[in-house]
């Protein structure tokens, strides 16, 4: 019997039920073309493989390699990518790709950073992360939950708490609830190519210190005055924009 390792941060989903659930929310068709994220013991993999002829995933544990590709058939073709998904390119496709995955909750911060940088590459993404996670990544501006994650994942995509997950549903179980959700990269870019490098650096300078004003966070970069010229009070506080107002700071950053 295989039990899960903490430094790989693995809880598996054990309750059929909520495994149904999510199936259903994902929606997987025949030609999709999916890739899993932590397969784990194929709680998510099994029933994906009964739709779609092919599926990839990408498993970091090489001791569960061997138990997964027991899951494929003559007729059902499972690809095991064994590395770190965190380095891995999600733009080698031929077409675009739809993620699945129940993430490590100790990499799924950084885990959301990587595949945004790809949205380009993916149709959608339904992944259960922590719930609080989730809720960063749709919180609205004025939220207490706003913050870099929440303006990074929606300028490159709508997101949907979908359902949440107590921790008995896990083996072995979380201390955190879990929620899934699902994300669609928008087909119009909101933040142009050109102007990514500089909304980043806003981004992340913003809320480096979030209690303070846009004055006070943007002092090195922009002053006041032009901040006001955009139509934009120097006093307010990053959780309070809206994504066009981060958008109009960038271009200002980018000038």
């Amino acid at each position: 019997m295989y039990r899960a390792r903490k430094r790989f941060g693995q809880n598996f989903l054990i309750d059929p039920a909520i495994i149904q659930t999510l199936i259903c929310a994902i929606a997987p068709q025949a030609g999709d073309n999916i890739l899993e994220i932590g397969p784990g013991l194929g709680a998510l993999t099994a029933p994906l493989l009964k739709t779609v002829d092919t599926l990839e995933a990408i498993e970091l544990d090489r001791d569960l390699i061997e138990y997964l590709n027991k899951l494929a058939t003559d007729q059902k073709s499972l690809i095991i990518h064994a590395c770190d998904a965190l380095k891995f390119d999600f733009s080698a496709t031929a077409r675009p790709r739809r993620i699945v995955g129940n993430l490590p909750y100790n990499i799924s911060t950084p885990m959301m950073f990587h595949l945004l940088d790809y949205s380009e590459f993916i149709t959608d993404i339904h992944i259960m992360l922590q719930k609080e996670v989730v809720e960063r990544i749709c919180a609205r501006s004025g939220d207490r939950n706003f913050g870099r994650l929440s303006v990074m994942a929606q300028s490159k995509c709508t997101a949907q708490p979908l359902i949440e997950v107590p921790p008995e549903k896990f083996s072995p179980q979380p201390k955190v609830a879990s929620a899934f959700m699902r994300l669609i990269p928008h087909k119009t870019p909101i933040v142009s190519r050109p102007l990514q490098p500089a909304f980043h650096l806003l981004v992340k300078t913003c809320f480096s210190q979030p209690r303070k004003t846009l004055a006070n966070n943007l002092k090195k970069m922009l002053p006041p005055k032009a901040i006001k010229a955009a139509g934009i009070d120097p006093a307010m506080r990053p959780g309070n924009l809206c994504m066009e107002e981060f958008v109009a700071l960038a271009s200002l950053i980018k000038k």
